[in-house]
């Protein structure tokens, strides 16, 4: 049984609304690895709607978070911001409502295109909502009690502060004087020199993290919540956040689902991904190089227990092609007992939405060639309407392949290994060829012009071709490449000649002969 369901499973039978909660601190470049928690909260989504739950997914943006530094990719001037909340800095670029709604954009248009079915909450406006004062009322009043489980759960015997106001002359959070606290009005004496008061039911003070996240559960009554194994180590804020929610704040813990993290491959080399230092794979990246249903695929396909590499070089396609294989034996049958949860996942990753019969396929790896030999995508359409029937595929199956061939441009604009890239030659190019390699063009022209215009038999007349001359079949490959793409290798000569028009080779053989 797929990881998924079985955790739906489990939830289903305790809760009749569940509520599943997944969020992000946009303080910085959201990369590749943070969709992983937003598609982790969404295939259990799916899997408990399939059950008949009436089941809501919410996606929490932190946008009540301190800028804690000036990260290297923001302007100098950034530097006096530090401290503030990311909601009330300005946007860097100018175009969005604040820092937050800056880096947060791009990535929830991500996940919008991946399908994910949640309802976004912007923090500050649960605090300006006064939607945190009881449970601030609450963590000050029992600070003592807050504190000693700290103190047990996870060591921490340092100072614990329950509440920090946001100082409403400098605008950064600053320490509470608490001995005074009399509901609502929190005094503080902040290091710019202000005294004042702060309203808990305003947006004037934020609780620390492990209190704002238990106290997240017991506003949502969260059951289920994906989040990283940093959170779920012994005696880090999931240990303490369900001890405080129970005794502190009169909830429950939600039902955890710790994941490991998503490292970038990049030329076989592994990498680890933080939004503050930049990424050179974000979010965004990652939807524009891999199709929705198969980035979804990626991140299903595994337990959330186990690191995901993120190959943004020929691992893309290859992960593509494990996607297309699985669509198969979903429709077709014959997966193996170790196939059957990746077929599953195949399920999951439409959201559970399958189509009734088999989607086109045309191989992402099969478009990185006919996308280079195409200025759009209707050349690619016309390509493929020469090299095979498509008299069968229907709107959705043209929308799939317009989205396939958009991505793996995106691909090869910025990701792709060198050696995939090529360009057709319009013109003869300005090469040198010897007396053999021109009289293997004669020959070819003379043998291709009798063929059916299929891949398996122009391959075999350049074999033929190859073996009959003093080139071999190596030579002969490589003096084709140098004619075409005016280099000497490329893609797989049968399947890439039957992609060209005929008349078109057969007229570079021949002025290649001369």
């Amino acid at each position: 049984m797929h990881w998924a369901d079985v955790i739906a499973k489990e939830v289903a039978e305790k809760n009749e609304h569940p509520i599943i909660a997944t969020g992000i601190s946009p303080t910085g470049i959201l990369h590749v690895g943070s969709l992983r928690e937003a598609i982790t909260g969404e295939s259990v989504r799916s899997a408990l709607k399939e059950k008949g739950s009436d089941v809501k997914l919410i996606y929490l943006i932190d946008s009540f978070d301190p800028l804690r530094r000036r990260y290297e990719f923001l302007p100098e001037d950034f530097e006096k911001y530090v401290g503030m909340p990311i909601c009330n800095i300005p946007c860097p670029c100018g175009k969005h409502d604040n820092y937050a709604h800056h880096f947060i954009q791009p990535f929830l248009d991500v996940v919008e295109t991946l399908g994910v079915h949640c309802e976004i909450i912007w923090t500050h406006k649960l605090y300006a909502e006064g939607k945190f004062a009881e449970t601030i009322d609450m963590s000050i009043k029992r600070r003592d009690d807050v504190a000693k489980i700290l103190k047990e759960v996870s060591g921490r015997d340092k100072a614990f502060i329950p509440y920090n106001p946001l100082c409403e002359r400098c605008g950064t959070f600053t320490e509470p004087i608490l001995d005074s606290y009399e509901f609502p009005y929190v005094e503080y004496q902040c290091k710019c020199g202000h005294h004042g008061k702060a309203d808990i039911r305003k947006l004037e003070g934020k609780l620390p993290w492990r209190l704002e996240w238990p106290a997240k559960w017991k506003i949502f009554g969260t059951a289920v919540e994906p989040f990283g194994k940093d959170h779920a180590a012994a005696g880090g804020s999931y240990d303490t956040g369900k001890v405080i929610v129970k005794e502190i704040f009169g909830g429950e813990a939600p039902y955890p689902i710790p994941y490991e993290f998503v490292q970038l491959k990049i030329d076989g080399k592994i990498g680890q991904m933080h939004k503050s230092t930049g990424s050179s794979v974000t979010g965004l990246d990652a939807i524009g190089m891999t199709p929705p249903e198969v980035l979804n695929y990626m991140f299903l396909r595994v337990n959330p227990s186990k690191a995901i590499d993120f190959d943004a070089g020929m691992g893309i396609l290859d992960m593509s092609d494990e996607y297309d294989r699985m669509e198969g034996l979903y429709f077709n049958g014959g997966a193996t007992e170790v196939e059957e949860n990746s077929v599953r996942a195949y399920e999951i990753a439409q959201h559970n939405e399958v189509p009734k019969t088999m989607p086109l396929q045309i191989s992402c790896r099969h478009l990185v060639n006919l996308v280079q030999m195409a200025d759009d995508f209707e050349g690619v359409k016309e390509i493929l309407n020469r090299t095979r029937d498509m008299s069968s595929a229907n709107e959705v199956d043209m929308e799939r392949l317009k989205r396939r061939s958009e991505c793996v441009r995106y691909w090869l604009k910025g990701f792709a290994p060198e050696m995939v890239k090529f360009s057709i030659c319009k013109e003869m190019p300005d090469v040198d060829l010897s007396d053999a390699e021109k009289a293997l063009f004669k020959d070819l022209a003379a043998k291709l012009s009798a063929v059916e215009w299929k891949a398996d038999d122009i391959n075999a007349a350049i074999l033929e071709a190859g073996k009959a001359s003093s080139l071999g079949n190596k030579g002969a490959f490589k003096a084709l490449y140098k004619i075409l793409i005016n280099r000497t290798a490329g893609p797989r000569l049968g399947a890439f000649l039957e992609s060209m028009d005929k008349d078109f080779v057969l007229n570079r053989l021949n002025e290649a002969s001369q």
